[in-house]
């Protein structure tokens, strides 16, 4: 149940950002009353799952359809050549009999989706049509500046939608994040903080010269660094951050786990029955494990996995009184125990008014996509080897947020979802602006050469470079796809 709520949130993610993507490109190429032969919902290679046309005024619909070619093979001076298909002689019912209407369809392969705006040197490659002339309604015959429009809508939609995602999360769930300033206490840094520079003991003030009072944000910050700068004994120290300590921090499910503050040991939940009847009760504070002392909860957590399927001596504080009592540590090295309302004095939930998170999306939307280029950084660093951590659908699939329940029932959480929606919004926008042949970017680049240059990029120019780019995003695909399958198989995914 879990894996299909997973699937579908991510379907109905990419399906929402496809289709309001293509809708950047379709609306515009409409009112410039340029043609769209077809608008479709991932792609559909040799058929697709459900299409629909308007015929003589009336919408005809087809399911599990084969493509039909737009060409055929004659034959000139004894010699076969593929030419556009003489419509004409096509019956009444043929939909190729009415190309100035466009197709609208979902395709099988979920990999996004595509507009097929005539007169454009697309993914289709449709080079026949191009031979013939210039007609008024192709985009190639359209002014530079429309044609620029046309090309931005997509990514413009992107943005924007992003934007409206952020902002109303911010309008109705506010923002609760976890409050550093509140720590009274220094952080406790797990092995792989100490290898970045880190010291028990060590108070961070900047990073890389700025202040970070958000511990989400402080993590990510720190594994973006390149200096950090610390109270330590007294004295401010500033450091260098070691690129050996975040390679190990890439190593764990969790990257930005080397980073915790530090509480009490009170028990505040307890989920495991041979736990609660070996003795321990909420609000039990624990003093000590095996005759060591324990001040902290993530000294608890150290000893409990140290003793991993073994029995513990420990001592509770209740009611002013010492407790001894015996426990049995799981094989997993775990009691089945936490302490989550500790955690909740550290958090701080902000609302905002109409006005103000107008402000806050635009301001979230912008940092995402700050914070996910700046993960390139780590990505293609030699040491750190981010790209170890690059996922593609079935990575993603994996990490979609679900919410359980106390009796295990999985539901989807709307806001990680609408907050993921967002994220992988402004992240696709970045991504399509890129000037490689095949996306959004390539085309604007050889839009803006000719509105520089007064002269357009001759046409065989474009069709080199569209082949070529279409050749490297599939090839980027299949490597990423195939990344995701060998995870799959070897359990690392």
């Amino acid at each position: 149940m879990e894996l299909a709520i997973k699937i579908f949130q991510f379907i109905l993610s990419i399906s929402i950002l496809v289709v309001l993507h293509e809708l950047g490109h379709f609306l515009p190429a409409k009112w410039f009353k340029t043609r769209a032969e077809k608008f479709f919902l991932f792609f559909d290679p040799w058929f697709s799952i459900f299409s629909m046309k308007k015929i003589n005024g009336k919408w005809q619909y087809k399911f599990l359809s084969k493509n039909l070619p737009d060409t055929e093979t004659i034959v000139v001076d004894g010699k076969e050549k593929e030419v556009p298909i003489d419509i004409s002689k096509l019956s009444d019912n043929d939909w190729r009999k009415h190309p100035e209407q466009t197709k609208y369809g979902i395709g099988w392969l979920p990999f996004g989706g595509y507009v097929k705006i005539a007169g454009m040197i697309d993914e289709s490659m449709d080079k026949e049509q191009m031979k013939k002339p210039a007609q008024p309604w192709e985009f190639r015959s359209k002014p530079a500046w429309q044609r620029l429009i046309i090309m931005l809508g997509g990514v413009t939609v992107n943005f924007f939608l992003a934007w409206i995602i952020f902002g109303s999360l911010s309008y109705f769930n506010g923002e609760t994040s976890f409050d550093t300033t509140k720590v009274e206490t220094p952080m406790h840094y797990t092995n792989v903080a100490k290898a970045m520079g880190f010291e028990d003991g060590d108070k961070i003030l900047k990073v890389d010269g700025k202040v970070q009072n958000n511990l989400d944000k402080l993590s990510l910050d720190i594994l973006l660094s390149d200096q950090i700068t610390v109270l330590r004994k007294g004295k401010e120290v500033t450091f260098n951050t070691n690129d050996d300590g975040k390679a190990l921090a890439f190593k764990d499910e969790n990257p930005k786990a080397f980073l915790n503050p530090r509480y009490a040991p009170v028990i505040d939940t307890i989920v495991n029955p041979k736990t609660a009847e070996a003795g321990l009760k909420v609000g039990d504070q624990v003093v000590s494990v095996n005759g060591q002392k324990i001040n902290y909860y993530d000294e608890l957590q150290g000893v409990v996995i140290k003793n991993a399927g073994k029995a513990i001596n420990m001592e509770v504080l209740r009611a002013g009184a010492v407790q001894p009592l015996s426990l049995e540590v799981s094989k997993e090295g775990t009691l089945g125990i936490a302490s989550y309302k500790q955690l909740e004095k550290f958090a701080n939930t902000q609302h905002f008014t109409v006005v103000q998170s107008i402000g806050r999306g635009f301001t979230r939307s912008i940092e995402s996509l700050t914070y996910q280029v700046k993960q390139f950084k780590l990505v293609f660093n030699k040491k750190v080897q981010g790209y170890k951590k690059v996922g593609g659908p079935l990575a993603i699939i994996k990490n979609m947020p679900v919410q359980k329940s106390k009796d295990g029932a999985v539901s989807i959480n709307w806001s990680l979802f609408w907050s993921f929606t967002a994220m992988f919004s402004v992240w696709l926008a970045f991504l399509n602006l890129i000037p490689i042949p095949g996306l959004d970017g390539g085309h604007v680049l050889f839009t803006l050469w000719e509105v520089i240059t007064g002269k357009p990029v001759p046409q065989k120019v474009l069709e080199n470079a569209q082949m070529i780019g279409v050749i490297f995003l599939l090839g980027l695909m299949l490597l990423i796809f195939g990344s995701d399958i060998f995870k799959a198989l070897t359990g690392s995914l």
